[in-house]
C-alpha cells in the first residue's frame, strides 16, 4: 500500500466509524481495481434493498372466443371467455427504484423466474436536462397543458437536480437492480442521447463488464433542418448488454435484414436456382457459401430506416399523442432480435407503452412501470386496444393487472443533504417534516395539534391528516384515519394529499359513512409552495369528483350501467391572471374552478371567455365496469421476520369486464355499457371506474339486485 501516514489515520477512522472510504483510496487498497470506473460525487454501490407489498387495483382482459387458439399458452374460463390461469402480464405505477427492489427482492421474484426470468429489458430513461412531465390533453379541437404532480416534480429534482451527477446516480442504482433480476441469457438495451451516452457506456461496463457489449446501435430520428454554426445531432444512441456469454440473437429474422445495394445485386447476384432466386455462391477453403438476394443482409448498427414521425406525427395512425413515443418499428426489431416468442420482456420506464404494445403484438410476457399516472393510463388503453385488435383476428393475447405498491414510500426528504452525517440527517429530516405540515396546515386554515392521535391538526370540528411530500395517500392510510377516528369519537376528519392511490375515490368516502365517519378527500394544490398565495389567502383545496351511474335491468338476469353525472374540481391556474398576461391577439387554454377555459384577447384588448367543457362528459376520457366486483379479493404478500405471508388486504381487485375510452380517431364516448347477463340471480356489487382527462381516477360501488 502506498499511503502516507496522515492517510492511514484516515482510513482507520474512517473505518471504526463504518463510513465509507473515498474513492481515491481504492487503487491503493484493493488489489482488482477496475480498469474503468466512473466516479462522481455522492457515487455509492449501495443497492436499495426495501420490499413493499404489490397491490393489484384492476384486472383487464377482453373476452375470447372459443376459435381462439390460445389455450395451450394458458387457461381460459369457459363461460367469461378470460384467461383464469398462467402468467398474467403487469403494468406497475409507481418509482422504478422501489419496484424494481421490491421485484428483485420479494415474493414475486419467484413468478417472474417461473416465467423464465427476464429475457430482454429495454429503458428509455429521460436524458433530456430540460424535459418535464407536462402533457398535452386534447378537449375536443383545443388542447390544455397537464401540469406535472409535485410527485413528478420530486422525481424529475431528483433525476437532474444536480445535472448529470443525479442523473448517473439514478440510472446507477436501477442498472444494479435490473441487472439482478435479468435472466442469465438475458439482453439489456439502454435507449439514450449524445448528452449521456459517455456516462451511460461507462456505467454499463461497470455493471455488465466491458465483454458483455453487445451492440451500439445508432437511431436516425429524422432528417430535419441542420445546424449552420456545428454539426446538428438527429440521432439517439443504443447500448446493448448481456448478463452472461450466452444471450438471444436471431439474425435470421427477417425484421433484421435489410435489401442488398442495387449496385450489389448487379454485380454479385447473377446467378439463377432452379426456383427461380437469384443468388451468389462464395468459396471459402474449399466450402461453398449461398447467399439469396431476396433474404437481404443483417442490418448493421446504424439504423435509418426507422422513422421518428410514425411515433410523433398526429397524422399518423400510431401516434397516441404521447410526447416521448417510439416508433413500433424500432421496438419490435429489438424485440425479435433478442426475444423469442413467450419469453419475458420489461421496461421500467414505459411511457406511452410501445414495448409492451409491441411485446403484446409478438406474443411476448411482459412488464411495465413509470412513475406517471398519465403514462399508466395511456398505455392501459393502448394495450386494450391491441386486445380487441388480436381478438378480432383471433390471436393470443394475454390479460394484464394495474398494479402499485400500495404505499408510496419516502425515499428523500426534500432539501436535505445526503452527504450529512446520519445524525444531522435525521435531525434536519424532522425539522423539514415539521416545516412541511405546518405549510399545508396552515394553507388550509387549520391549527397545529399532537392532542389527535393519528393526525396532525384540526380545523373547526374536523381531525386533519396531511399526505407525504413525495408519496401517495393509500387505501392503507385511510383505513387506519378511520379506525383511529372510531376510537377517538371523531366524527369528521379531512384527509389532503397531492395524489391519492388509484381506485380510493370515492369508495373509502361510502364506508367510512357506513362506519359513522364523515370523512372529506382533498387535493393539495401546487399554489401551496407559494407564499404570496397563502399571505393573499389564494389557496384552495379541491374535493375529489363525483359520479353518478344508474343501473337499468333487462330480461334474461342482464344488466346495463348508465352514466349519468360526472364532476371534478380542478384548478391549475387562475383565469383572471392568466388573462391579465396575456398580450394582443394571445389566447390561452386554463383549468379553472373545474373548468377547461379558452381565454381570448383580441386586437382592441377585448377578453373572451370560452367554456370547452359544455357537457359534463367531456371531462371523461374512460371508463370501465366490473359487474361483479365482490367476486376476487385484493391479496397482497409480504415478507415477515423472512418468511412470506399472505393475507387479504379487505379490498377487492377491480376486474374490468367492459370499458369505452377516447382515442386519437375516436373522439365520441358512449355513456351506456353493454348489457352484462348473470349466471345466477341474487344480490351483486357493481364498480363503475372513471379516468378523466387528466389520468385520474374516481370509482363508485353501486348495488345490484337480478331477479
Amino acid at each position: 500500500m502506498e499511503l502516507t501516514e496522515s492517510e492511514r489515520e484516515q482510513v482507520i477512522a474512517l473505518i471504526a466509524a463504518g463510513k465509507p472510504l473515498p474513492a481515491r483510496f481504492r487503487a491503493s487498497l484493493f488489489e482488482d481495481v477496475r480498469e474503468t470506473e466512473l466516479i462522481w460525487p455522492g457515487k455509492t454501490t449501495e443497492v436499495e434493498r426495501t420490499v413493499l407489498p404489490f397491490q393489484s387495483i384492476e384486472h383487464i382482459d377482453e373476452p375470447r372466443s372459443e376459435t381462439n387458439a390460445q389455450f395451450d399458452l394458458f387457461s381460459v374460463d369457459g363461460h367469461s371467455g378470460r384467461q383464469s390461469g398462467g402468467w398474467t402480464n403487469k403494468l406497475i405505477w409507481g418509482d422504478n427504484k422501489l419496484i424494481l427492489s421490491s421485484l428483485a427482492n420479494g415474493p414475486m421474484r419467484a413468478e417472474i423466474e417461473a416465467a423464465g426470468g427476464l429475457k430482454l429489458v429495454y429503458i428509455d430513461p429521460p436524458f433530456d436536462v430540460g424535459a418535464d412531465f407536462s402533457l398535452k390533453v386534447e378537449i375536443g379541437d383545443e388542447t390544455v397543458t397537464k401540469s406535472a404532480s409535485v410527485i413528478e416534480e420530486i422525481a424529475y429534482r431528483d433525476t437532474w437536480g444536480k445535472a448529470r451527477d443525479s442523473y448517473v446516480a439514478m440510472i446507477y442504482s436501477r442498472l444494479v437492480l435490473i441487472r439482478d433480476l435479468m435472466a442469465d441469457d438475458g439482453s439489456i438495451y439502454v435507449h439514450i442521447d449524445y448528452r449521456v451516452t459517455a456516462f451511460i457506456r461507462l456505467i454499463l461496463e461497470e455493471i455488465f463488464g466491458e465483454e458483455m457489449a453487445r451492440g451500439w446501435l445508432i437511431w436516425q430520428i429524422g432528417t430535419g433542418a441542420k445546424g449552420r454554426s456545428q454539426w446538428s445531432n438527429q440521432h439517439n444512441d443504443i447500448l446493448c448488454f448481456s448478463k452472461g456469454p450466452s444471450f438471444t440473437f436471431n439474425h435470421e429474422e427477417p425484421d433484421l435484414r435489410e435489401p442488398f445495394a442495387d449496385l450489389s445485386s448487379q454485380m454479385h447476384f447473377n446467378k439463377i436456382d432452379e426456383n427461380g432466386r437469384k443468388y451468389r455462391e462464395r468459396i471459402v477453403n474449399d466450402k461453398s457459401y449461398f447467399y439469396y438476394a431476396d433474404e437481404g443482409k443483417l442490418v448493421g448498427s446504424v439504423w435509418t430506416d426507422v422513422s421518428s414521425m410514425t411515433a410523433n406525427s398526429p397524422i399518423l395512425g400510431e401516434s397516441v399523442g404521447y410526447p416521448t413515443q417510439k416508433p413500433e418499428k424500432l421496438l419490435s426489431r429489438i424485440i425479435k432480435a433478442s426475444s423469442n416468442p413467450g419469453d419475458l420482456v420489461a421496461d421500467f420506464f414505459c411511457g406511452s407503452g410501445t414495448t409492451l404494445a409491441v411485446a403484446e403484438k409478438l406474443g411476448r410476457k411482459w412488464i411495465g412501470a413509470d412513475l406517471g399516472r398519465f403514462a399508466i393510463h395511456t398505455t392501459r388503453k393502448r394495450i386494450i386496444q391491441v386486445q380487441r385488435e388480436l381478438a378480432e383476428k383471433g390471436d393470443s393475447y394475454r390479460a394484464f393487472e394495474i398494479l402499485n405498491l400500495g404505499s408510496y414510500e419516502r425515499q428523500y426528504f426534500a432539501g436535505i443533504d445526503p452527504s450529512l452525517p446520519e445524525e444531522q440527517r435525521a435531525a434536519s429530516s424532522r425539522q423539514r417534516e415539521e416545516q412541511f405540515l405546518e405549510l399545508i396546515l396552515g394553507a388550509y386554515g387549520a391549527q397545529r395539534s399532537e392532542q389527535l392521535p393519528g393526525f396532525q391538526g384540526v380545523k373547526d370540528k374536523a381531525a386533519v391528516l396531511v399526505g407525504p411530500l413525495d408519496g401517495t395517500i393509500t387505501q392503507r392510510v385511510v383505513s387506519r384515519a378511520i379506525e383511529k377516528a372510531r376510537e377517538n369519537n371523531i366524527q369528521r376528519i379531512d384527509i389532503l394529499g397531492f395524489e391519492y392511490e388509484m381506485g380510493i375515490k370515492p369508495v373509502m368516502i361510502d364506508e367510512a359513512k357506513e362506519l359513522g365517519v364523515i370523512l372529506t378527500l382533498k387535493y393539495i394544490p401546487n399554489d401551496v409552495f407559494d407564499k404570496r398565495a397563502i399571505a393573499k389567502k389564494e389557496v384552495k383545496f379541491f374535493d375529489v369528483g363525483y359520479v353518478d351511474v344508474k343501473p337499468k335491468y333487462g330480461k334474461d338476469k342482464s344488466v346495463t350501467i348508465d352514466l349519468k353525472n360526472f364532476a371534478v374540481f380542478y384548478a391549475q391556474e387562475d383565469a383572471d391572471a392568466t388573462a391579465a398576461g396575456l398580450r394582443i391577439g394571445q389566447a390561452k387554454v386554463v383549468v379553472d374552478t373545474g373548468q377547461v377555459v379558452r381565454i381570448a384577447k383580441d386586437k382592441k384588448g377585448t377578453i373572451t371567455r370560452e367554456i370547452l367543457t359544455k357537457d359534463w362528459a367531456d371531462w371523461i376520457d374512460y371508463w370501465a365496469v366490473d359487474f361483479d366486483y365482490e367476486s376476487q379479493r385484493e391479496v397482497i404478500t409480504e415478507v415477515v421476520d423472512g418468511e412470506e405471508k399472505t393475507s387479504w388486504t379487505g379490498r377487492y381487485v377491480f376486474e374490468n369486464m367492459w370499458q369505452d375510452f377516447r382515442t386519437k380517431k375516436q373522439r365520441e364516448l358512449t355513456r351506456t355499457s353493454a348489457p352484462h347477463t348473470y349466471a345466477t340471480p341474487g344480490s351483486y356489487k357493481v364498480a363503475v371506474k372513471i379516468i378523466d382527462i387528466f389520468g385520474n381516477d374516481t370509482t363508485k360501488v353501486i348495488p345490484v339486485k337480478v331477479k
